[in-house]
């Protein structure tokens, strides 16, 4: 319910706080007052539209703040844990929205002082209050809500939560057909190519780790060529296959040479030649061992071209079927391995998808059967509502009037988690005139009348704790006004309602008295409001009777209304469920 309204510059109020009690609070006061501006108000905290003109003149920015009792089990909570709120509000604790409107027209909402966005707003304030008001699209006048609100007023929540759930598990059931019938057609266009490839990689057959090891053999038997020709081009020198520009032979014909010339002259410089022969039979002796390993090392090194060439063409091979899959080469197996996968689900996919619509026919068939069990329980819950509310339309002096729930079959593209059925509330005001929607037909006053006959009758079904009323009570009087104030007292026993009214029969039905009016405060026109006791009340009623000049007679007047009210909230009644909020 509404605890509080705090309203700053907003038209000709500059500061006002207003505390509202459970029960019917009724809002008078004389033709522009202001009454329409508390309206105007509250609705801006509830996140309607906003124009720059409410902001009073000479101030920066209105503010409008409503709070609001909020029990556990509100379906508000379930929203603002949709949007990662739901610490927002602690248990216990009341829910504050607040609105800021600059004089530029930007506009700012709040969440107990944390920034929302104002579609939030909106969103919240829908849950926790209803503002019906004469041609506003909204509430009971939007036949959106009306499959929902018969749904609850006549106890269809388990029914509909199956339906909704059978259209869920149909709807997955088609998407997973139609997912397999599109991998299917696509995999099909591309089978060719994916049997060419798995056939192309299987034929080099690649191995993990396979390229580096191919890449490093390579370099090692690049390299081995190159120090064959060093190893050779040495060899050569050695064993004399070249000479030098001196025409002298190989480095061992040069070493016995040398010995041989000093052998001659030996006996004539004695043993000093010695040394020198020995020097030479040792670089003789060592130049032999050199050849010799010099041969066992050439010998050693086998560069097998043969050898080179297949591991270059292997190498290369790889790395362009790599390239023309747009992979590496330790990612050919994985990518064989997944064509082969394809193509396992191209050869088992008709068996498969067969299955898989089978599935959703069977779904279909399961939503069809708990969609048509609901549409039955609507027709008979339509038809109970019906009487329920005609029952309501004589006293409001709409006797001649026709009230109908209309529930028409959708055609299939319609269907969805709330079933098969349209489901409208339409009138007819006058006895042979056709019927249509609410909003179409009645008129101001009728409609009105219309709203409050729904609401007395679904107000147990809905989780709006606040219903506002405005001038629900337009162009009636005598019985009728005072049958429109008893339902009104009525409704308030299950939610709090706020009524904007003319009417000394509703206003005598009140549990709180709220008096609109203009005063004249430091040369500035101002509207204020005054929460009146059992004498101004008085006054207040009598003024309604009687108009400018209140007499006697309008006094005792208003006596009897009230009493008559208080002795009306006093008398028995049937029992009612307190709407969550």
């Amino acid at each position: 319910m509404l605890l509080s309204l705090a309203i700053r510059d907003v038209v000709l109020i500059d500061r006002l706080d207003i505390a509202f009690r459970p029960g019917l609070c009724v809002l008078t006061g004389e033709t522009g007052a202001g009454k329409s501006i508390l309206l105007d108000s509250l609705g801006l905290a509830l996140g309607a539209r906003s124009e720059s003109g409410l902001v009073r003149a000479g101030a920066e920015r209105a503010t409008v703040t409503a709070t609001f009792e909020m029990p556990a089990d509100h379906p508000a909570h379930a929203l603002l844990a949709a949007h990662d709120l739901a610490d927002a509000v602690a248990p216990g604790e009341p829910l504050m929205l607040r609105r800021q409107l600059g004089a530029d027209g930007r506009s700012r909402a709040f969440l107990n002082d944390g920034a929302v966005s104002v579609g939030l707003l909106r969103s919240l304030g829908a849950l926790l209050c209803e503002v019906q008001a004469q041609f506003e699209q909204h509430g009971l006048l939007d036949p959106a809500t009306h499959r929902g609100l018969l749904d609850a007023h006549a106890g269809l929540g388990g029914q509909a939560a199956a339906v909704r759930d059978a259209w869920r598990a149909w709807r997955d059931a088609e998407r997973a057909a139609a997912e397999a019938e599109e991998v299917a057609a696509k995999a099909a266009t591309d089978e060719a190519y994916l049997r060419h490839a798995v056939e192309e990689i299987d034929k080099l057959a690649p191995r993990a780790g396979e390229e580096t090891l191919l890449a490093e053999e390579r370099q090692r038997r690049q390299q081995d060529e190159k120090l064959l020709e060093a190893l050779h081009a040495a060899a050569e020198i050695l064993s004399g296959g070249s000479n030098d520009r001196a025409g002298r032979g190989a480095a061992s014909d040069r070493l016995s040479q040398a010995a041989s010339q000093l052998h001659r002259i030996a006996d004539r410089v004695g043993g000093r030649a010695d040394p020198i022969l020995a020097a030479l039979d040792r670089a003789a002796s060592e130049l032999g061992e050199a050849e010799r390993l010099l041969a066992g090392l050439v010998r050693a090194i086998d560069p097998d071209p043969k050898r080179l060439d297949a591991v270059e063409e292997r190498l290369f091979a790889l790395r362009a079927l790599a390239r023309k899959h747009q992979s590496t080469v330790d990612g050919l197996a994985a990518l064989r391995d997944r064509m082969a996968a394809q193509l396992a689900a191209i050869d088992d996919s008709t068996g498969t998808r067969a299955r898989l619509r089978k599935a959703a026919a069977e779904t279909r068939k399961a939503y069809l059967v708990v969609a048509a069990a609901l549409s039955s329980a609507r027709t008979a819950a339509a038809s109970a509502l019906d009487k329920a509310v005609a029952a309501e339309l004589a006293p409001l002096k709409l006797e001649k009037a026709r009230f109908r729930t209309r529930i028409e079959p959708l055609p299939e593209d319609g269907w969805g988690e709330a079933g098969t059925d349209r489901v409208g509330f339409a009138v007819s005001t006058n006895p042979g005139a056709p019927e249509g929607p609410l909003d179409k037909i009645a008129s101001g006053g009728e409609l009105s009348r219309f709203l409050l006959a729904l609401k007395v009758v679904t107000a147990q079904a809905a989780p709006i704790g606040t219903l506002v009323f405005d001038e629900v009570d337009s162009g009636i009087g005598g019985a009728t006004a005072d049958a429109v104030g008893a339902r009104l007292a009525r409704l308030a026993a299950s939610v709090q309602v706020l009524v904007v009214t003319h009417s000394p029969q509703v206003a005598a039905r009140g549990s709180q008295h709220l008096r609109v009016a203009k005063a004249v405060q430091a040369g500035q026109t101002r509207t204020v409001i005054e929460t009146l006791d059992d004498e101004a009340r008085r006054e207040e009623v009598a003024r309604m009777l009687a108009g400018a000049v209140v007499t006697a007679e309008a006094r005792a007047a208003a006596d009897r209304l009230l009493a008559d009210g208080k002795a009306a909230d006093q008398a028995p009644s049937k029992p009612a469920r307190r709407a969550k909020g």
